[in-house]
């Protein structure tokens, strides 16, 4: 199956997971074997292999590597993992002298590191996905064979979700178009039902835009759910899948009645608390940097150091949004609002810098102590852009149901929106965000975030 929880957290997923955790502490104890310790208490060295274990998954987890809506390279995943290696291995190496078990553990480092760096490349790509095959199958078909329908086969070739087999589309009698291959549409058994079960389908993707007028085998349909077989439409699917949820496919009753937007004093609560706690950690943690970048601005462009921009906030509301200024003085001189294009020449030297790392949006943690920002929620936009974007994107308002953030689910999942169609595309997104948005999330969109940080990703 795609998804265990209303967060998106696959089988697939958590099977990976437990299978590369697993392997990185059997890397431990095999090099500790290896070594020939064998006077020592072995399992005393599960206690610093489970913190290495733990931080691997952490940091992997953080650099994208568990996501499912796209596929991952072999190198790609080989160059992360040597990052993740590069932080993890010292910290597990340092807390281990606080540990039982931490002596041999530290004199055995260079064989745990080689079989841990190895293992986990064969695991990502020789164990993983034939397990999951054999495993968790997930056997789908398409229902239409539609722009739709090719939209949804286009989305399983990209992420290639582990132990997924699109099985094929099946033909509407009612819808004649057709735009995917003729050879992939299933031939029927008889009803819908009966194909299902002859094909051993465990899920059926309704991929038809226009779903009145009896278009649809309803019956069929009803069969199929009640003989456990899962009925996922356009909007489930990629939210599901990619973390978002398509614009074009998305209807008003579906936000009226669909599962999600969840708000009520608990939940403020725990965010408001989540909020302040870490925006005073990082405050104390990132002061210094604040006040170096200070120094410089100051040094290379003058005043302001810290510039005040209106931006929408909760339900609305405007408020004066807090960054460190990275583009010259006269960026804006001829007083309209612009976005921020690649290699923008406004941008200072160390403005540049800045925007790249982020240091510029620290400031606003002052926003967030004040209420006005969450950490963690979408992006907030400038009135000018709200009211034009409002315009012409539907449910754009939606956003605004929520507090913004420094960062957020378009920010780590999508790059840097600079027109109308990529702010649709970042909408999609953020409505994701909005419907599912809970502790949980938001500790993984800071683990992303630090990827993000990392490798310069987004930044103009």
């Amino acid at each position: 199956m795609f998804s265990s929880t209303r967060w998106n957290v696959s089988g697939a997923t958590l099977f990976q997971l437990v299978a590369e955790a697993f392997w990185v502490v059997l890397a431990v104890v095999l090099a500790f074997r290896l070594r020939g310790v064998a006077s020592a208490p072995w399992l005393a060295t599960l206690a610093p292999a489970l913190v290495f274990a733990v931080l691997m998954v952490l940091i992997l987890g953080a650099f994208g590597m568990y996501r499912r809506d796209r596929k991952i390279k072999l190198a790609v995943y080989a160059f992360r993992l040597f990052l993740a290696m590069l932080i993890a291995v010292p910290v597990a190496y340092l807390t281990a002298d606080v540990m039982p078990g931490g002596r041999p553990f530290q004199e055995t480092v260079s064989d745990w590191v080689m079989l841990a760096f190895g293992g986990l490349v064969l695991v990502r790509q020789l164990v993983t996905g034939p397990v999951l095959k054999l495993v968790l199958p997930h056997r789908i078909l398409v229902l239409g064979t539609g722009p739709e329908a090719r939209l949804v086969e286009a989305s399983l070739t990209s992420a290639n979700p582990p132990g997924v087999q699109l099985v094929g589309f099946y033909a509407l009698e009612k819808v004649q178009e057709n735009v995917v291959s003729p050879t992939r549409v299933v031939a029927r058994s008889g009803p819908l039902d009966e194909t299902v079960r002859n094909l051993g389908i465990d899920e059926i993707i309704v991929a038809v835009r226009q779903q009145r007028g009896g278009v649809l085998p309803m019956r069929g349909l009803l069969e199929c759910r009640l003989a456990g077989v899962r009925i996922t439409d356009l909007p489930r699917f990629f939210e599901r899948v990619h973390g978002q949820i398509p614009i074009e496919a998305l209807k008003a009753s579906w936000l009226i009645y669909g599962n999600g937007f969840r708000q009520n004093w608990l939940r403020t609560t725990v965010k408001r608390t989540f909020d302040i706690v870490i925006a005073l950690t990082l405050l104390a943690l990132t002061l210094p940097i604040m006040l170096v970048s200070a120094l410089i601005i100051a040094f290379e462009s003058g005043s302001p150091i810290v510039y005040r921009q209106e931006r929408v906030g909760l339900r609305g509301k405007t408020f004066d949004v807090l960054k460190f200024r990275s583009m010259r003085q006269d960026a804006e001189q001829d007083g309209k609002a612009a976005w921020a294009a690649v290699g923008d020449a406004r941008v200072t030297g160390y403005g540049r810098f800045i925007r790249r790392t982020r240091i510029d949006e620290l400031p606003q943690l002052i926003n967030v102590l004040r209420g006005e920002m969450s950490f963690v929620g979408p992006r907030p936009e400038r009135p000018v852009f709200v009211e034009m974007l409002t315009e012409q994107i539907p449910f754009y308002a939606v956003r605004h149901s929520v507090k913004p953030g420094i960062t957020g689910w378009a920010q780590v999942r999508y790059s840097y929106g600079a027109n109308v169609e990529q702010s649709m595309k970042k909408l999609e997104y953020d409505l994701y965000y909005v419907k599912n948005h809970t502790l949980f999330l938001d500790l993984l969109i800071l683990l992303e975030t630090a990827r993000v940080v990392v490798l310069g990703e987004g930044a103009r």
